[in-house]
């Protein structure tokens, strides 16, 4: 099932995600994922049905370019692998490292892919 994937994109969700997540750190990744709370009791958006995502690099991964390219990489990265092996109904906050940059395509999915077993969010069973 794909789901559509929605961004987060203000500061409180970022937050919130990382203050009461599951977070798990792998090689090229970290991700920290939350169930998508419900805005109301009587939410028509039907929020259970969507992924939400969103990116942070910090400067330590190093200059503008940099950072703009680990972001690009985890975005790929996330478009390949989140609508097919991520649990629809959760908020994910993925942090670029430093490795981010120069590790292996394939890796960097084995390892966003790793993240999502160790969090409990992954969709079914997720072949190595």
């Amino acid at each position: 099932m794909a789901s559509a994937l929605l961004r987060i994109k203000r500061r409180p969700e970022f937050l919130r995600v990382a203050s009461r997540g599951k977070k798990w750190a792998a090689p090229g990744l970290v991700i920290q994922a939350m169930k998508t709370p419900r805005t109301t009791e009587s939410d028509t958006d039907n929020t259970g049905e969507y992924l939400r995502i969103g990116f942070t690099v910090s400067r330590k991964v190093g200059n503008a370019v940099g950072r703009n390219r680990a972001k690009r990489r985890l975005r790929a990265v996330c478009n390949e692998i989140m609508p097919e092996f991520a649990s629809p109904g959760f908020d994910y906050v993925i942090i670029g490292r430093q490795a981010t940059i120069k590790r292996p395509f394939d890796m960097l999915k084995q390892d966003l892919k790793n993240a999502l077993n160790k969090t409990g969010t992954a969709l079914g069973n997720i072949s190595k």
